[in-house]
């Protein structure tokens, strides 16, 4: 897995760090939406703001959650239909190290 984004934010400024981490642990805790969709989920909304490195590192999470290729496909053809092809041309530079 590539190294945590949020490194320099880790390493810098720990009490922001632990606010992130504490906000990223209730939106992915047990319950509801299983995890591998709540991961497609901001996957398809990091294509959509743009953040290669977001939708990359979220895909791969989402897969070692158990999602198949085909699953990241279909939450990028859900995000294009939303947000139009630019989440496309986000979600191929994400995705040519990860396939």
């Amino acid at each position: 897995m590539p190294e945590n984004p949020l490194q320099v934010i880790m390493d810098e400024d720990s009490e922001l760090f632990t606010l992130l981490e504490n906000t990223r642990e209730l939106a992915f805790a047990e319950g509801g939406i299983p995890l591998k969709y709540k991961l497609l989920i901001a996957m398809s909304l990091d294509a959509a703001n743009g953040s290669v490195d977001g939708m990359k590192f979220l895909a791969i999470q989402a897969m070692q959650a158990g999602a198949t290729k085909e699953e990241v496909m279909q939450a990028i053809r859900i995000t294009q239909y939303i947000f139009g092809v630019g989440s496309v041309y986000t979600a191929s530079n994400a995705l040519k190290d990860v396939f």
